[in-house]
């Protein structure tokens, strides 16, 4: 069983760490938009305990999607009524990408960074740049990245690994209530595989540990085992796992 109370600190801390520009509230649910640029800041999570979602509710919520061109999403995470994705699903909801929501303790020893691993308080042009350009695809647009990170109140720093002066890997920390949450973890694609993430990540916790984090967590899909991987061995477990219903022939 899931611990609603854990979901719902977890699920509040993102809510703050990975801002969106829309946000509306329906009973239990928040939908947020953010011009379609990831799926955690384009759609609809349940907030409470068994949020409920009729048929009245449900088209609701879609036209929202449709006005501002974004796919209708739905992230369950367990907090959902029990119906709830059996509706979706008869509804032509498709299930894609079930993503762990992972938990690590940070030791007090944990403080030191990597002093190759510069920290940043706010976003620069280059750090945005260069991120969403490592991630390509739909993450490529360096844009509303800008927008969104730009967004962010809470104590952040933002993660640049260089070697030879030259940019290799990203990532971003986001320190809230006791936890630090890890985003956007990113290394240059040829560079992939040799222990780099790793730096970056464990730079970000001991940042966190500086400014007064003992917990870290991040998400990581399902079938990335590389990454969860190199989780586990940082001593990440999972602390609950969500999944995403998608309505085809809508895009964003």
């Amino acid at each position: 069983m899931n611990d609603h109370g854990l979901i719902i600190g977890l699920e509040s801390r993102l809510l703050n760490a990975w801002p969106s520009f829309d946000y509306q509230a329906y009973d239990g649910w928040i939908l947020r938009l953010a011009n379609g640029y990831s799926k955690r800041a384009n759609s609809a999570t349940p907030l409470l305990p068994n949020a409920a979602l009729d048929e009245e509710l449900l088209d609701h919520m879609i036209a929202r999607f449709v006005e501002a061109n974004v796919r209708p999403t739905f992230r369950l995470n367990g907090l959902e009524a029990e119906d709830v994705d059996e509706r979706l699903k008869l509804r032509g909801f498709r299930a894609i990408e079930p993503t762990h929501v992972l938990v690590a303790a940070i030791e007090m020893g944990d403080c030191e960074a990597d002093p190759e691993v510069e920290l940043r308080p706010h976003p620069s042009k280059n750090w945005v740049r260069e991120a969403a350009r490592s991630y390509g695809g739909d993450k490529a647009d360096d844009a509303t990245l800008m927008q969104i990170v730009s967004r962010i109140r809470q104590n952040a720093a933002f993660a640049t690994l260089s070697l030879d002066d030259k940019p290799v890997a990203w990532g971003l920390g986001v320190v809230e209530r006791g936890y630090i949450g890890l985003y956007d973890i990113v290394v240059a694609p040829d560079l992939r595989g040799i222990g780099l993430g790793r730096r970056v990540v464990s730079s970000l916790m001991a940042w966190g540990c500086q400014e007064g984090a003992r917990s870290a967590y991040l998400q990581v899909r399902e079938e990335n085992e590389v990454a969860r991987s190199l989780y586990g061995a940082l001593g990440f477990e999972t602390a609950y796992r969500y999944t995403h219903r998608v309505m085809p022939g809508h895009s964003g």
